[in-house]
């Protein structure tokens, strides 16, 4: 029975990839609005996590809600490539039989991790500690991501890794070295960073400790201490110690809110909307989008607060309402990193200047979310001008035309969420990715009001 379950997502895995070789072209109409209730699919972070912590786990791990798009099954693919029985997704669910925290085996080929980023960092430290060696690759736009982030800390605790001259993957790690723990002090805010190193720090002699300048999401922290591991939080240091084990538990994975941010945006700019989000995780290290479209206007109720699985979660109602432009506080930037594409939309629909500062990270994601996001608003009417930490957006009327996403799954919502307030159909290219972390999106968005269409070609 596995092996089937195993052979339908393989097969599935397959058409995804097959898809991110097409040429997806999102046809939205402009005007309309958004009303109803949705659940949007499972948190992308805390589906990556569940399938590692499980599988390094005791016993067997059962996950419900899991996300079930590109970048979460690359993550799956690889643990099963080292040996991890894992069933499903069927309906959100996952059955993950452990192996413990050395019972990994080494795999036949290269891990191709697809578009993401948080597979390769977080493994590129759990596997710096492993016995065996390992390579971890990715699509074309994954190979031109920075790596060094993560390697030049993971050699000073002893790893053996190799990069590309330019710091980029593939990443080559030699198995058996002997990592010893270290304090590592992020010179930028990065939860992919810190989390690979708590990883690698399971495997290491003596203490590791990472000191954030910022509040990052902590998932990792959670999930661990969820799963029966010591995690010590000082202020703003995080500290792990080897000798731990993990053991297997059930992680009901809360909806996300990087994607619910989408249609939080577009209830607060279209006319007339009234949208309640279900099942929403509201980790205080996720929630700046909530934070920052308050600070603009933004008519946003937080209902029936709760808590599944060790994440506070809760349902959002958003109500059309009138944004006015800000000067973004600098500490909110870490706490919405992912949700930057959508807010400069917001920005593009509220009165007045709205200026973002200390946001350098965006020009390293799956595009340069700063000058792609200038380029596609000033095509569509707006006074957007990129600085090298942020943009300037002066509030206008947004028009019609062509923008392309260059292969970044948020930039291309984002643009389809702009139509609420164009004068004309915005036609967005390049959007095969989407699937990496919202592959209902277009199904959802329809059956709360946007008028939007997939048009899917070969790329030529």
């Amino acid at each position: 029975m596995r092996g089937n379950v195993f052979s339908t997502n393989w097969k599935n895995n397959q058409s995804l990839n097959a898809m991110s070789n097409s040429n997806v072209i999102f046809r939205v109409q402009p005007g309309g609005s958004l009303r109803g209730e949705a659940r949007v699919p499972g948190d992308k972070s805390v589906s990556h996590r569940s399938i590692m912590l499980g599988s390094l786990a005791e016993g067997t791990t059962r996950v419900s809600g899991f996300l079930q798009a590109e970048d979460c099954l690359a993550t799956m693919n690889a643990f099963r490539a080292m040996g991890v029985e894992i069933e499903g997704p069927v309906e959100g669910c996952v059955t993950i039989h452990g192996v413990g925290m050395h019972g990994l085996k080494a795999p036949t080929q290269e891990l191709y991790l697809g578009n993401s980023g948080t597979s390769m960092r977080l493994l590129s430290g759990l596997l710096s500690g492993q016995a065996f060696d390992s390579v971890l690759t990715g699509d074309p736009s994954l190979s031109r991501r920075p790596m060094k982030r993560v390697t030049n800390p993971l050699r000073e605790m002893g790893a053996e890794i190799e990069t590309t001259a330019a710091g980029t993957s593939p990443l080559k790690i030699k198995g058996g070295a002997k990592l010893k723990g270290i304090h590592y002090d992020m010179p930028v805010a990065s939860a992919q960073v810190k989390s690979c190193l708590l990883l690698a720090g399971l495997y290491a002699e003596g203490e590791t400790s990472v000191r954030e300048p910022a509040p990052t999401r902590d998932h990792t922290e959670r999930m661990l201490t969820g799963f029966g591991y010591p995690v010590e939080r000082e202020g703003d240091v995080i500290k792990v110690r080897p000798g731990g084990k993990l053991t297997a538990c059930d992680v009901d994975v809360p909806s996300d809110i990087s994607s619910a941010a989408f249609f939080m945006v577009g209830a607060s700019i279209a006319e007339g909307a009234d949208v309640t989000l279900k099942h929403v995780g509201i980790n205080p290290t996720r929630t700046g989008v909530i934070d920052i479209l308050k600070l603009m206007g933004a008519d946003i109720e937080i209902i029936d607060p709760r808590e599944a699985g060790g994440e506070p979660v809760a349902d959002i109602r958003i109500k059309s309402s009138p944004l006015h432009g800000i000067d973004i506080p600098e500490a909110l930037v870490p706490l919405a990193i992912d949700e930057f594409p959508v807010l400069f939309v917001a920005a593009a629909c509220a009165e007045g200047q709205t200026r973002l500062t200390g946001a350098e990270e965006l020009r390293v994601k799956e595009s340069d979310r700063i000058q792609v996001m200038a380029d596609g608003l000033q095509i569509l009417g707006i006074d957007a001008q990129p600085t090298p930490d942020g943009m300037i957006v002066q509030g206008g009327k947004l028009g019609s035309g062509k923008v392309d996403s260059h292969g970044d799954h948020r930039i291309a919502m984002a643009f389809s969420i702009a139509a609420l307030r164009a004068s004309g159909t915005i036609e967005i290219s390049d959007c095969a990715n989407v699937n990496t972390s919202f592959p209902i999106f277009v199904e959802l968005a329809r059956g709360l009001g946007l008028d939007i269409v997939s048009i899917e070609g070969e790329i030529v």
